[in-house]
């Protein structure tokens, strides 16, 4: 049922004045914890800017990724603010697709963004998009179940280790399983875990000449490895699990260890969102040949499209939910274990943030120590850790996933899968004119 109330008309003509001078944004964003966060505090961003109204479109991982490539590679000019990560910026931002932002108030601060993160979200020295939140990965454990077995931790652990950890802690008969790993296929998805592994086990996507080593011993030990473990002590369905899906598996007490992104720590130490909370340990992500690009480098990012017919209200609003006082409102409204991590060297000199996330200082050197210039054991051609910084990456890394998820599901053999990868690889890389 609509209500409608009568109003004074010089009311009314003021609500109609101020109604046709508002401009709207549409802003797509993913339905990650820190985002629906950022919606839910829509009437913070419209008091302060009565002038902007802000429209949401949320998805899930990659159905987002597809939508805005399709959106901005077509000029469709569907959405004024896009949350993307730091593979596409550099890429976008060559095509001349995304707003340069090299006018940002001073108060923004650009010098106390992270380096690392800065640095991936730039082009030639400017800023193409500003870090929502920025992450590498890590381990997360359970120390109840670690000290029930007699587990020690060492300071950095290995795969191999981790596998037998995996095998003392499986209880599937009372829903708690060895470890989650991702599993759902996609290039940000299961192969954002996937390309890490395989580094560590001393692979490599390409060769110095550009030609794909899908199939090679060492991409074949670590798929193979990935598929047993998660076969062996992983959830049921887990081609179905992505990070929140996992995420929420782990904050529920039904895994022993988990393998992801540094940004779940606030929310897996936060005691109201969390079952965990009181027994939740982390250490680095696991190695096995190499230290080489273990740990990842990403960040979430709000650019803005140059389709967009609304530049400037779309500027003030992605300043505003990546600033100082933006962290500050989050931290003070939802508490200091929910403010977007990984983006601001404030955040992690805040005493309160210190206090309240005790897991700050490890994971800010996790961010600072990944280096996607050499997170390979053999030289390769690209940067990049958990991507390869490429255009055609997107639906390479896609393809990829999907053969490997068909792997873990049990259609295939890793060998079979890999190998169809490899030539579906090698096609589009010789249509792309990498090599003849």
């Amino acid at each position: 049922m609509r209500l409608t109330y009568a109003l004074p008309l010089a009311g009314a003509a003021t609500l109609a004045s101020f109604a046709a001078h508002a401009e709207t944004i549409t802003v797509a964003t993913v339905n990650n914890n820190d985002m629906i966060i950022m919606q839910g505090l829509t009437d913070e961003f419209e008091k302060a800017h009565p002038d902007i109204d802000l429209e949401w479109v949320v998805l899930e991982e990659n159905v987002l990724r597809q939508r805005l490539t399709t959106d901005i590679a077509t000029d469709g000019g569907q959405f004024d603010v896009m949350t993307i990560g730091t593979y596409e910026v550099p890429i976008w931002a060559k095509q001349d697709w995304l707003v340069e932002l090299d006018d940002l108030p001073e108060s923004y601060n650009e010098q106390d963004l992270l380096k690392p993160i800065r640095d991936g979200l730039s082009q030639d020295g400017s800023l193409y998009a500003l870090p929502f939140y920025g992450e590498s990965s890590m381990m997360y454990y359970r120390t109840d179940l670690f000290e029930q077995a007699g587990i020690e931790m060492p300071e950095q652990p290995t795969w191999e280790q981790v596998e037998d950890w995996a095998s003392q802690i499986n209880d599937p008969d009372n829903g708690v399983y060895g470890i989650c790993l991702r599993g759902k296929p996609g290039w940000g998805e299961n192969m954002a875990f996937v390309s890490t592994l395989v580094n560590t086990f001393g692979g490599r996507w390409f060769d110095e000449e550009w030609h794909p080593e899908i199939n090679s011993p060492e991409w074949k030990e670590a798929v193979g490895f990935y598929v047993d473990l998660m076969n062996n002590y992983g959830p049921p369905g887990a081609t179905s699990n992505g990070f929140n899906e996992n995420q929420a598996l782990f904050s529920s007490g039904k895994c022993g260890m988990w393998v992801d992104a540094t940004s779940a720590a606030g929310r897996l130490y936060n005691p109201d969102e969390s079952q965990v909370a009181d027994k939740l340990g982390f250490a680095p992500a696991p190695i096995a040949e190499t230290p080489k690009g273990a740990n990842w480098l990403w960040s979430w990012t709000l650019a803005i499209p140059a389709s967009s017919d609304a530049k400037d209200a779309a500027k003030t609003f992605i300043t505003w939910a990546t600033s100082q006082d933006y962290i500050e409102l989050v931290g003070e409204t939802e508490g200091w274990t929910s403010v977007p991590p990984g983006t601001r060297e404030s955040t992690y000199e805040n005493p309160k943030y210190q206090e309240a996330a005790p897991f700050a200082d490890f994971v800010l050197n996790a961010i600072q120590t990944a280096d996607p210039t050499d997170s390979t054991l053999k030289p390769s051609p690209y940067i990049g850790v958990q991507t390869v910084n490429i255009p055609e990456f997107q639906a390479v890394g896609t393809q990829v996933g999907q053969m490997i998820g068909a792997a873990l599901a049990g259609q295939q053999s890793v060998d079979a899968a890999l190998d169809q990868a490899q030539r579906s690889v090698d096609r589009t890389m010789r249509q792309a004119g990498y090599y003849d």
